[in-house]
């Protein structure tokens, strides 16, 4: 109770509020509690609680919210499907065609005129830019230090990203660089959510492998891997690779000896407008960071600073939820990526730091007659409907035996402890493609403390160095399809869906311990529903 109240406490400042009230304790009943009095305390001063914090939904009426809760109720019923399972993305998922671009078709249930928009944003997705100056003008800005050229460059047929393959680059992974806070006024500016961490002096933020002409890049990424063998209970053997991370190549002298090294594999485009528009209260309901009731599961959120109000609300996107919006998350890319300004990050330098003083030197793309940043609001609106609308796949074979045995195990061994099957998104979304939808995204969009094994000792804003956000499976079945490979987890090091499972550590131990235990024919099932996904 002493580490909630002072969570409560923490969350006040950050949102100037007066000190929170000292209250009795009160009885763990359900996980939401936690968050409920952690969230809710500004209304014992009676002031108003941050919007994004919000504990109950504001966007349904009892009826409806009754009807919410019996449909998003887990089942116990594992000998059929459940109602509206097969369209995993509400009535915007896709039932087209299995092949390698399931993941780029729009929501089924956008208007003629938004297939329109979806298709310009699709082109601006698709789009090479290039360095400056240079005749094309609206496509000039590249840099000058940058992962890619396009945004799908990375995020290869909108889906999954890879791991380094000899001399193929590392365009769909990057290395993060960043060291947490240690003096009283940067671990009160991460207190106060003002910052996430801190990137290292010369390099910045992120690891940039290319460069424009007349410019170096700053480094290439290396990776060692470790064979470990797991013999499981049944005297199975798995072979695991551990990888172990560095940078060769240097373009301007070392790294900060306190910068740690983490990599990120770009996710799937999938389902991310549902994502968007699912009701923070829900979310909320599912944290229980000092794990009140005892199941060994503390997810937490991460919360942010909302870069266009201000205000704290809700991380839901990147591999530590650090991201509040998919605008947001464009930007960063736009930025960090690519080298490219935009309204939400005016750095016409991308990630140069002031000690890389002959980036800083290089000419921008900006063009007056187009806007005071290289990517103007226009570029970004059509980017980030682009993102919000790429649908999630339909379910396949989700009525076969070994499907519904696989379901049945999923549930009982405790993956649906994290990964949270269903939502029902907001009634009042913007986009009625989004609105009041049945998704079935399997994640509680929470972090989690993984273990020590997938541990990356980077902390970004509430996440430690070994939690995570619990990443979506909804599409994780047809990663070989769409992207013609089997990489997963943050940093691809699993080979299969059975190797990510074995990673699985700290609050997951017991559960990739009672998979380890099971026989053959469980885990064989067990991979067969998550392919059904």
């Amino acid at each position: 109770m002493r580490r909630l109240l002072e969570f409560s406490r923490r969350l006040r400042r950050a949102a100037g509020s007066p000190p929170l009230l000292k209250r009795p304790a009160v009885p763990a009943r359900r996980r939401c509690a936690v968050v409920v009095l952690a969230l809710t305390s500004s209304a014992i001063a009676g002031d108003l609680q941050p919007p994004g914090l919000a504990t109950e939904r504001s966007d349904l009426n009892a009826k409806d919210q009754a009807r919410v809760t019996a449909v998003t109720r887990p089942t116990t019923d594992f000998s059929k499907p459940e109602p509206f399972e097969l369209m995993q993305g509400g009535a915007g998922t896709s039932e087209k065609d299995v092949d390698r671009d399931a993941f780029s078709q729009s929501s089924a249930n956008l208007t003629f005129e938004e297939e329109g928009t979806f298709k310009l944003g699709n082109a601006l997705f698709r789009k090479n830019w290039v360095s400056s100056p240079s005749s094309t003008q609206a496509s000039d800005g590249l840099g000058p230090l940058f992962n890619e050229r396009a945004c799908q460059n990375c995020h290869l047929k909108d889906g999954r990203g890879r791991p380094p393959q000899g001399d193929a680059g590392t365009t769909s992974m990057f290395l993060r660089l960043a060291r947490e806070a240690s003096s009283a006024e940067e671990k009160a500016a991460i207190a106060g959510h003002q910052l996430l961490n801190f990137p290292d002096p010369v390099y910045g933020a992120q690891l940039q492998e290319l460069a424009v002409p007349g410019l170096r890049g700053e480094g290439r990424m290396h990776v060692d891997y470790q064979e470990r063998k797991v013999e499981l209970t049944d005297g199975a053997v798995v072979f695991l690779r551990k990888p172990s991370y560095s940078v060769t190549e240097f373009g301007y002298g070392p790294l900060d000896p306190r910068t740690t090294l983490s990599p990120r594999l770009t996710p799937p485009m999938i389902g991310l407008g549902l994502i968007e528009q699912i009701a923070p209260a829900d979310i909320l309901a599912h944290a229980d960071p000092d794990d009140l009731d005892g199941d060994g599961i503390s997810g937490k959120p991460n919360i942010v600073r909302d870069s266009h109000s201000g205000g704290l609300t809700l991380g839901r996107f990147g591999w530590k939820a650090q991201t509040a919006s998919i605008r947001q998350q464009a930007a960063d890319a736009f930025a960090g990526d690519i080298g490219i300004s935009t309204p939400e990050e005016p750095k016409h330098w991308g990630d140069c730091t002031a000690a890389e003083a002959k980036c800083l030197a290089m000419p921008n793309g900006v063009q007056a007659r187009l806007g005071q940043v290289e990517a103007p609001s226009p570029v970004m609106d059509l980017v980030t409907f682009y993102s919000q609308n790429l649908a999630v796949p339909a379910r396949r074979d989700l009525a076969a035996p070994d499907v519904l045995a696989g379901k049945k195990v999923f549930y009982e061994i405790g993956c649906a402890s994290c990964h949270t099957p269903k939502f029902v998104t907001r009634r009042d979304a913007p986009n009625k493609a989004q609105a009041f939808q049945l998704i079935w995204p399997y994640s509680d969009f929470l972090l989690h403390d993984m273990g020590p094994d997938l541990a990356d000792g980077q902390p970004v804003g509430d996440a430690t160095g070994s939690e995570w956000r619990t990443p979506p499976l909804w599409g994780i079945g047809m990663t070989q399809t769409v992207n013609g490979n089997s990489f997963f987890l943050h940093d691809g090091r699993a080979r299969s869906l059975t190797e990510a499972i074995l990673w699985h550590g700290g609050e997951a131990q017991s559960v990739r311990d009672r998979f380890a235990a099971a026989n053959a024919g469980e885990r064989d099932a067990l991979v067969k529903f998550l392919e059904s996904l």
